[in-house]
């Protein structure tokens, strides 16, 4: 059995397991019933998990892509951050469950891993980037361009009297009502 620290602060850490169970075993153990129970979530003794965000992947589906360069894709995990594992995790057969941050609502606890599961390794993701350079126009900084400042919006005078001449016909309606 192996431990892993979940820090409910850190959104840049995504785990990675070993799932070993025979394939029409993996739904079952992966599945959150509709009792509620959820072997997947007893295996790794987590107090709290969210199944949307729990990743359990049939290796055989990757074709020709290896793990990593599926960690690297679909969780931007760089190849570097991989290491030595990377011919350990491409090695792997059969299932993986991976973990990434939002898996744990951003709860502190304590993973026991136990079997059928077996921690393969933890690691960062890429912090994510801006899309372009900040915009720097005169607009963009909330400047005008160059005309009058324009007020708060204008009621003309039409619609002041017709809004008044409405309210005192409901005030008068419901006076006759009563």
């Amino acid at each position: 059995m192996s431990q892993i620290e979940i820090n409910g602060s850190d959104t840049s850490t995504v785990h990675v397991l070993h799932l070993d169970l025979p394939p029409e075993a993996v739904d079952r153990f992966t599945t959150m019933a509709g009792t509620g129970e959820w072997p997947l979530k007893y295996g790794l003794g987590a107090t709290h998990l969210r199944p949307a965000f729990v990743e359990t992947v049939d290796l055989r589906d990757l074709g020709p892509m290896r793990l990593s360069q599926y960690l690297t894709e679909a969780y931007d995990v760089p190849s570097r951050a991989l290491g030595e594992d990377k011919s350990r995790i491409d090695a792997l057969r059969g299932h993986a469950v991976i973990l990434p941050p939002q898996a744990f609502e951003a709860t502190s606890q304590t993973l026991h891993v136990a079997s059928p599961l077996r921690h393969v390794g933890s690691y960062a993701i890429t912090a994510a980037r801006g899309r372009g350079a900040a915009l720097r126009t005169p607009s963009a900084k909330g400047e005008g361009s160059g005309g009058a400042p324009v007020a708060g919006p204008s009621f003309s005078r039409p619609l002041l009297f017709t809004l008044v001449g409405l309210a005192i016909l409901i005030v008068l309606g419901l006076y006759f009502l009563l």
